[in-house]
């Protein structure tokens, strides 16, 4: 299980974060502090795996913004990474090569992509046209208003 996602900038600026597990404040400032500081002082060609508490911390780098993942210590390192990977490329492909601008003035729907792909801190969809789909459904709500009948979402989504 993944018990949060941090982004930040090569600055040590926190960008998004979103937690999966219940800590007080206080903890996760910390948490963020030392682990933003541990990645920004390790070299680029160490390995992207670190052990932090009883934690499993998977980081990847992509342009000027750093993807770290705190999971639990029997979690797949591969996978994780992989669900980092699948997170750019929709994100990607949703901004039209995505930047660290787009993250910080469209951070809602940077949440909105990653809300559809990680529920609970459990993959939910692995599918990058279904993400991309629900996103683009959402922008249509958000322009014009409407909110779509039941009948017509589950039309959409193969369930009537």
């Amino acid at each position: 299980m993944i018990n949060f996602i941090l982004l930040f900038s090569r600055q040590g600026k926190l960008r998004l974060q979103k937690w999966y597990t219940a800590m007080p404040l206080k903890d996760k400032k910390k948490i963020t502090r030392d682990l933003t500081t541990m990645i920004l002082s390790r070299k680029p060609k160490m390995c992207s795996f670190l052990e932090y508490k009883d934690m499993k911390i998977i980081y990847k780098r992509y342009a000027s913004l750093f993807f770290c993942v705190g999971a639990e210590a029997g979690d797949n390192e591969l996978i994780i990474l992989e669900i980092i990977h699948r997170y750019v490329e929709i994100l990607d492909k949703y901004f039209g090569n995505v930047c660290e601008l787009d993250i910080i003035f469209n951070f809602e729907k940077a949440y909105f992509v990653l809300d559809e792909l990680i529920i609970g801190g459990e993959i939910q969809e692995t599918s990058k046209n279904a993400v991309l789909k629900a996103v683009s459904q959402q922008d249509v709500v958000q322009e014009d208003g409407e909110v779509p009948s039941l009948k017509n979402v589950l039309e959409e989504l193969g369930l009537s």
